[in-house]
């Protein structure tokens, strides 16, 4: 290898290298700042139990605030959203993975700090959404806002957005081997060469900044000693079917609740104020119900802490305000209701187990962890990300296989039932497909409008059928377009259709006027499927009024996928 190429590899190298401490850097403090704030908001609102008991002498006071708090935030969230988010809806994971997987405008700086300011309020006045989809969106926003920085490296903007990502969720979980495979597994969709080393880079210095430098108390502390009975391992499968089939009903309710705020609720400025206003109602009987529910995730670990029925009771009701509250409009995530659900579940289910199946059991901790993880790795399809964070956070190598077990098992039934994620459903939504891989999903984000040629011949409709096969003959081409004056595409003539016609034939008379065209949004992916069976020179492609812009040779959409996929298998692949 000569110096210059020597030389390019140390600036890619270092450069990278910088780039990831920087962009993790900011993530991390942003995610430390977004966290702080919302613990400042919910005590100083009465939403955290620690408020609302140092205010139990004045329980009108409380239950005013309960009730009033969140629907009053769901309506400034709703205004944010309406007047100052360009996309009017609150910017989360699913943005974060498009504007990581193509080449298309991202939403502005704008928009991603307005939409999480909307998360901020959201969470600090008790809305029943999750901190860690902001938390992913914002480290995204600062990974993105990389990306446009000229630094003449490949892939620039994917692996900076994976690298914010991954030291905010290793941030929220002092945990940066989970950040890392989160970023690959949900964001990238792929394990790069490229982009390991920044994004590890990234993830570790998220985790020394939460960890090292502010000391940041974990999600939650438990003790265990070992899986004491091999036949558990049973239960931890089951356990795992069932929160499979608990994750499908919190996708029902979430499409549901949405459909239901479109059709009934004409203002969509209003919609998170009726929701604030139902989790109030609720929240005056179940006060579990408010907010992030770090203290109930908590306590579900202990032994004794709930019962049956309350357990139950709390399920029932946080699932329901989740669907509601995300539904509506509030914004923030998903991952940590299906957390506090799961290991609510997870209590309940290791609470019953001993009347159906009267043999020793471990304890309460194991089945709780294992739900947790179960349900979590279904809804945002990350079933690696959530065995490590559970090694991560506890240290339990029995504690991890056991919630393996569950995960395993609840993502092979709920990958089947309602696809890999919420994340690809909301992308589905929009027109993005994963489900089949990400060669489809790039090539249909490819337009071929983009490979578009001009040199192509023409004909009008009132010439004769030699005047059009001698210009055919002249241009070297086998078929013409028949155009109006107006430029719109009439028919399309053939050379060997015309070879033997009589020469003062109409050219309309001999054109074929059934024939494949193309769209001026028609993708790559679209355009190889149509291609079947196609027999020609060029595909003509029209505007929305039928006039011609160009033709679209063969060899272009065979070029178009070449080069698309060769850049996908690059990137997939090279270390640097």
């Amino acid at each position: 290898m000569d110096r210059k190429g020597i030389q390019q590899i140390v600036y890619q190298i270092s450069t990278v290298t910088v780039l990831a401490i920087i962009v993790g850097t900011a993530a991390s403090l942003a995610a430390i700042g977004f966290v702080d704030a919302v613990h400042y908001l919910n005590d100083r609102l009465l939403i955290s139990p620690y408020a609302r008991v140092l205010a139990e002498d004045r329980p009108g006071f409380v239950a005013v605030a309960t009730l009033l708090v969140p629907a009053a935030g769901g309506l400034v969230v709703g205004l944010i959203v309406h007047f100052l988010v360009r996309e009017k809806r609150g910017l989360a994971p699913p943005d974060a993975i498009l504007a990581a997987q193509t080449s298309g405008p991202a939403p502005g700086f704008g928009s991603g700090l307005a939409s999480t300011l909307a998360a901020l309020i959201s969470l600090g006045s008790g809305a029943s959404v999750g901190q860690y989809g902001p938390l992913v969106y914002l480290g995204a926003m600062f990974g993105n806002l990389a990306g446009r920085l000229r630094l003449n490296l490949r892939h620039q903007r994917s692996i900076a957005i994976a690298c914010g990502v991954a030291a905010a969720i290793s941030t929220a979980f002092n945990a940066p081997i989970a950040g890392l495979v989160f970023a690959h597994e949900v964001i990238l969709r792929h394990y790069s060469l490229r982009a390991f080393a920044p994004v590890t880079v990234a993830a570790a210095t998220g985790y020394i900044i939460a960890n090292v430098i502010f000391d940041r108390p974990a999600l939650f502390l438990v003790s265990f000693d070992r899986v004491e009975h091999s036949y558990e391992f049973v239960f931890f499968a089951l356990e795992g079917v069932l929160c499979a089939g608990l994750a499908w009903v919190f996708m029902v309710l979430l499409k549901v609740s949405a459909n239901v705020a479109r059709r009934h609720i004409a203002l969509p400025w209003a919609r998170p104020a009726i929701a604030g206003l139902t989790v109030g109602l609720v929240a005056l009987w179940i006060p579990e119900v408010l907010g992030i529910g770090q203290e109930t995730l908590r306590f579900a670990t202990i032994e004794g802490a709930f019962g049956i029925g309350e357990l139950g009771l709390i399920i029932v009701a946080k699932l329901v305000l989740t669907a509601l509250c995300v539904g509506f409009g509030f914004v923030g995530g998903v991952f940590s209701p299906a957390l506090l659900i799961g290991i609510l579940f997870g209590a309940f289910y290791g609470l019953v187990l001993p009347y159906v199946a009267p043999v020793p059991h471990s304890g309460l901790v194991v089945y709780a962890i294992c739900g947790m993880m179960a349900l979590a790795s279904s809804v945002i399809g990350a079933p690696l990300t959530t065995i490590l964070i559970v090694f991560e956070l506890t240290r339990s190598y029995d504690l991890t296989i056991a919630a393996m077990v569950s995960v395993v098992f609840a993502n092979l039934i709920s990958y089947r039932v309602i696809g890999r994620s919420l994340f690809d459903l909301q992308l589905r939504a929009r027109g993005f497909d994963l489900s089949l891989g990400r060669d489809k999903a790039i090539l249909e984000t490819h337009r071929i409008r983009d490979y578009l040629s001009s040199v192509f011949t023409t004909a009008s409709d009132q010439d004769t059928v030699g005047t059009v096969r001698q210009r055919l003959v002249d241009d070297h081409r086998s078929e013409a377009m028949v155009l109006n004056r107006k430029g719109k595409l009439l028919g399309v003539v053939r050379l060997q259709g015309i070879v033997n016609s009589n020469a003062e034939t109409p050219v309309m008379d001999a054109a074929i006027r059934s024939f494949t065209t193309f769209g001026e949004d028609t993708s790559v992916w679209q355009s190889m499927e149509m291609l079947r069976g196609f027999l020609g020179e060029a595909v003509p492609l029209v505007d929305r009024s039928g006039r011609l812009m160009g033709v679209v040779p063969e060899e272009a959409v065979i070029r178009a996928y070449l080069e698309i996929v060769h850049d996908l298998r690059e990137e997939e692949n090279e270390a640097a």
